[in-house]
């Protein structure tokens, strides 16, 4: 019998229609004779007199259902409109048939078409559940039973839309509102919270579906809290936010977001801030193709600029973040503003200095670095060279291309690092801060923060395949917070805090309260429906599994140098004055650390990262793998001085407003000339001298 179901449904959609018009035939016909019987109470007599109907009532009633589309619709899927389609569909072709049998000399009574009609429209609409029913037997294989947090609006919609699919069948609704608890909704009974466990055990509900998408951040994280011990995997759907601007299905089924572990509820963003560097301007994000570069991106296309340009020096990266905002352009309606997707080096400040100059960039968002610890540790030349000369040759192109505002990117492990990277992203810090200083043409502002949620490298995306892959969670100690912030916040919290920015400031988002990564990886294993092994627990599904500390790897993280910061227009954006070098100081101390980065003199970059207000306190030894692997630190070597910090300098302590444009290329040129006779003494000149004899020399 299955077998013949199977292939029945399997048919092609003509022939099911056929199959459904001889079924409402016979059903139809069998209607007909049955309000008969009940109008004249003898069968023979009923049969006798409905034959001769049978070959008008049956085709009618037919014909009138398939020209007002009954027959078009899908019977898995046929709800309200297919009944009132019977219901006017039925009455309509019974009054067709009376007026029928007037005029063929055998008349129906009114009551007896009305009895037909209504044994008819009952007919039909049991036939179609009959055969719904026989068809997810035969196709659904065995549904996983959900109970449902929620009885509200959104709860009733996903009853109804899972129950139109095949994955899962919910089995009961578990609500906060007392008022609810004990009331039948969807055929489901509503129950209290205080009753889930119970429930989950006398149901055999595998999940928990939350379906609260409008719930503030921080009650949706106590009721996560308070299901964590439940033995069951807990799954949300969109959010509100997610269904109105990115039309997100209510029966999208999720992951529960991290976002929702932390509680921390975002702010709104300050329009008038969002567009103040953007709207109608030339806006140039560099590492583009980046988690926070795109992300900017896709931010400020948003706010309408006249033109965005995207930097990225990897052609994948720049490819994908390009078809996305194209993508975004249309289907908001932006797409007059251009969008120029450029491949190139932040370290190349030729290509930048053309870049800016030809397109007329107005506002640069610099957020090209490299960010991971242990591989700046494991490769710290290419560190340095990216993200100290690479902001330095980018901050020096904005400069002598009159780009109007500057905005790095920055990171809370700049502040009293113990690694290369967060010293490196320390120094970028100090170069703008002493080119804040040394010119008015561009204005710097620096924007930190902490960890950024989702982004390449993020713990929350490796825990998820640990556990997906039934374990063990790395964790390097047990004892380790960071910070968290989700992208999209950190993006909007870096456009508003560029416009607040005056010249040389310093911004600090407020993070929050750091989590502990520990606790953070027990809840993601908890709330998926598993248990954490540990020694108590020997019986568990997933271990955590405590690696050590890596490489420059701090325990604790912070977003202040300083103990006193000062408040701004924006509650969640705060500024503090930290020690600077200026510019005639800070140009030769780069010299050197560039001539030691060339030469891969890794204790001699290590000292000078250390010498620089920085404060540079490493906790572990040299790990750069090319050093290691000749086994010696290598002697001084004589660098290529054509891209001699030095001619940066020259180019900054000359000319009528101090930088080189293009009317002094030619300048420029020579005195870079000059720099090459002059490298071999250049590490033994004094600060201020440095500038004083190269400006002699040309």
């Amino acid at each position: 019998m299955s077998l013949l179901l199977q292939r029945a449904f399997r048919i092609s959609r003509r022939n099911k229609r056929l199959l459904l018009l001889i079924l409402d035939a016979l059903i139809l016909s069998a209607c007909l004779v049955l309000a008969m019987v009940l109008k004249q109470g003898a069968v023979t007599a009923a049969a006798d007199a409905a034959s001769p109907m049978l070959l008008i009532s049956v085709p009618l009633c037919l014909i009138t259902l398939w020209l007002m589309g009954f027959y078009h619709a899908i019977v898995r899927f046929m709800g309200l409109r297919a009944l009132l389609t019977m219901a006017v569909g039925l009455p309509l072709a019974c009054l067709t048939l009376w007026g029928a049998g007037q005029a063929l000399g055998f008349p129906l009574s009114g009551s007896t078409l009305s009895i037909f009609a209504l044994l008819s429209l009952l007919g039909l609409s049991v036939s179609r559940l009959v055969v719904r029913s026989l068809y997810q037997q035969v196709t659904m294989r065995p549904r996983i039973r959900v109970v449902i947090y929620g009885a509200g609006s959104a709860g009733v919609q996903l009853v109804h839309s899972l129950r139109q699919g095949k994955e899962f069948l919910p089995v009961a609704f578990i609500d906060d509102w007392r008022g609810m608890h004990g009331t039948i909704v969807q055929g489901l009974k509503v129950y209290s919270p205080l009753l889930l466990e119970q429930l989950i055990e006398r149901c055999g509900a595998e999940r928990i579906l939350l379906a609260m998408p409008s719930l503030p951040r921080m009650k949706r994280r106590e009721i996560l809290h308070s299901l964590e011990t439940l033995k069951a995997a807990v799954q949300t759907i969109p959010a509100i936010e997610d269904m109105v601007r990115h039309g997100a299905q209510i029966n999208e089924i999720r992951d529960v977001s991290v976002e929702d572990l932390l509680g921390r509820e975002p702010v709104a963003a300050r329009q008038e801030l969002l567009q103040a560097d953007v709207r109608d301007k030339v806006v140039m994000v560099t590492g583009a193709g980046g988690s926070i570069g795109s992300e900017l991106c896709r931010q400020i296309l948003l706010q309408r600029p006249r033109m965005l340009l995207l930097l990225e020096l990897s052609e994948f990266a720049l490819y994908a973040i390009d078809g996305e905002l194209r993508d975004i352009a249309t289907a908001e309606g932006l797409t007059d503003i251009e969008i120029k997707p450029l491949l190139g080096s932040v370290q190349n400040r030729q290509r930048l200095e053309g870049v800016m100059h030809s397109f007329g960039v107005q506002t640069l968002y610099h957020a090209a670095a490299y960010k991971h610890v242990p591989m700046v540790e494991y490769n710290v030349a290419e560190g340095v060279r990216n993200n100290v000369f690479g902001t330095m040759e980018t901050a020096l192109a904005a400069v002598a291309a009159e780009v109007e505002t500057f905005v790095l990117v920055s990171t809370d492990k700049a502040v009293r690092p113990t690694n290369v990277m967060g010293t490196t992203k320390r120094l970028a810090e100090l170069i703008c801060q002493a080119l804040a200083r040394h010119q008015r043409s561009t204005r710097f502002c620096m924007v930190r923060f902490g960890n950024v949620l989702g982004s390449s490298g993020s713990v929350i995306p490796l825990f998820k395949r640990q556990i997906a892959n039934g374990g063990p969670l790395t964790v390097t100690h047990p004892d380790i917070t960071r910070f968290f912030m989700t992208i999209p916040e950190a993006a909007e919290l870096v456009l508003q805090a560029g416009a607040l920015g005056k010249g040389g400031d310093v911004f600090v988002l407020d993070m929050g309260e750091p989590v502990k990564i520990a606790d953070l990886a027990r809840q993601m294993i908890r709330l998926s429906g598993l248990e954490v092994r540990s020694v108590g627990q020997p019986a568990g599904d997933i271990e955590i599994v405590f690696s050590g500390l890596r490489p420059g790897e701090k325990l604790y993280e912070e977003v202040l140098i300083g103990a006193d910061a000062s408040l701004t227009d924006h509650p969640r954006i705060l500024t503090e004055e930290e020690q600077h070098w200026e510019w005639e100081r800070l140009a030769p101390y780069l010299q050197r650390l560039k001539e030691a980065v060339q030469a891969n003199a890794m204790e001699q970059v290590r000292e000078l990262l250390g010498t620089a207000p920085t404060a540079y306190q490493p906790d572990s030894p040299i790990v750069d793998l090319e050093w290691l692997s000749q086994g010696l630190p290598l002697p001084g070597a004589t660098p290529d001085t054509a891209q001699d910090v030095c001619a940066t300098d020259l180019s900054l302590t000359s000319g009528s407003n101090g930088f080189g444009t293009r009317n002094a290329s030619t300048t420029n040129r020579r005195k870079v000339k000059m720099v090459k006779a002059v490298s071999d003494e250049s590490q033994l000149l004094t600060d201020q001298s440095l500038s004083q004899a190269l400006i002699a020399r040309s």
